[in-house]
């Protein structure tokens, strides 16, 4: 169930129970994290632990998109192959909540070599968690 506190902010308690907080105004920052789907920490997946620690640093919410195609820094063009059993895809991990939140966020992972690119952007939310958080003007 989603409340407002005294500043203003959503609240809204998690499936595990903890309480997530994002400003209710409609106004919010998405985070993006470029990388591919076999890129590991150590022997774990990139992928995973970032949106392992973005749950555990409690932000608003986390969404890996699998891409068909794309190319980074490198200009190595990551692709579906027929047959391939290993076709290492781009995978973008998008993630919203408040600027300072996910720029704290973005600062705790630290230099891993296997992000490529990472972006911020100003975004309105217009429902969060089944509530809606903004009016939408008619056109």
């Amino acid at each position: 169930m989603m409340s407002l506190s005294p500043k203003g902010r959503a609240r809204r308690k998690s499936a595990h129970g903890k309480e997530n907080l994002m400003e209710a105004s409609g106004s919010a920052v998405l985070l993006r994290i470029y990388t591919d789907e076999n890129a590991l920490i150590g022997d774990r997946s990139l992928v995973e632990d970032i949106v392992r620690h973005a749950r555990e640093a409690r932000l608003a919410g986390a969404t890996v998109l699998r891409a068909i195609q794309g190319f980074g820094e490198s200009a190595h063009l990551h692709q579906r192959r027929a047959f391939s059993l290993n076709d290492n895809l781009p995978v973008v991990i998008e993630i919203v909540d408040e600027e300072t939140r996910l720029r704290e966020f973005v600062a705790s992972l630290g230099d891993v070599h296997e992000v490529g690119l990472v972006t911020l952007e100003k975004v309105e939310v217009i429902r969060y968690g089944g509530h809606a958080a903004a009016a939408i003007p008619r056109s």
